[in-house]
């Protein structure tokens, strides 16, 4: 189903930055709040939209939230997911899990392997590091972005084009965060403060570069 532009904005502004008000929608995108709300309620009967409860404010009256349905996060990929899936249980009754954990750790080294060469080519600084990364990140499928923070930075991935394949294995997850851990381990501290598998609507990393 192929959406209006304005309606593939508005469904992209809610997976990057989750439930959004039709006021921050109209804001954020430059639209007339009627004209969002018309784009919603049209993405709303094509079930790829939903209002969350009722959001209280300290002043004035509660405001409904927007956000993606089940319907509208699966419009955006997950690569091969089926087959990956079969995949896993494949290997996992055959081999064993252990011998699928040791698969899974070679391709971590290769994907650490890749992404250092690929690091090499920004600047030294760490902030250009992670950026780059980012855009790595971004171009497999992961809709990744960094915030600056006062104390680090935060490496957010809006999307996880292997979801199916880590719900089916969390060894994935978990060898990600080792591989960000290789990466800057020399220079900052990695930690995950965001998993989509524990309930999150993203996954996201705080780096902190270390003391001098």
């Amino acid at each position: 189903m192929e959406l209006p532009k304005s309606q593939d904005r508005i469904m992209h502004r809610l997976k990057t930055r989750g439930p959004q008000s039709v006021k921050i929608l109209s804001k954020q995108l430059v639209m007339t709040t009627m004209g969002v709300r018309q784009h919603l309620a049209d993405l709303e009967i094509k079930g790829l939209v939903g209002q969350t409860q009722e959001e209280r404010q300290t002043r004035g009256r509660p405001v409904h939230l927007w956000k993606l349905s089940k319907s509208g996060h699966a419009r955006f990929p997950d690569s091969h997911a089926q087959t990956t899936i079969e995949l896993i249980d494949v290997i996992r009754s055959s081999q064993g899990e252990e011998s699928l954990n040791q698969l899974i750790a070679s391709r971590s080294d290769k994907i650490a392997a890749g992404y250092r060469a690929q690091l090499q080519s920004a600047a030294p600084e760490l902030q250009a590091q992670i950026e780059r990364l980012a855009q790595l990140l971004s171009d497999e499928g992961y809709m990744a972005e960094v915030r600056l923070l006062p104390d680090g930075w935060m490496l957010i991935e809006n999307h996880c084009p292997i979801f199916g394949a880590a719900t089916g294995c969390q060894q994935f997850c978990k060898s990600e965060l080792d591989v960000f851990q290789r990466l800057f381990g020399d220079k900052a501290t990695v930690t995950r403060t965001d998993h989509l598998l524990a309930g999150a609507r993203r996954c996201a990393y705080k780096i902190t570069a270390h003391s001098a």
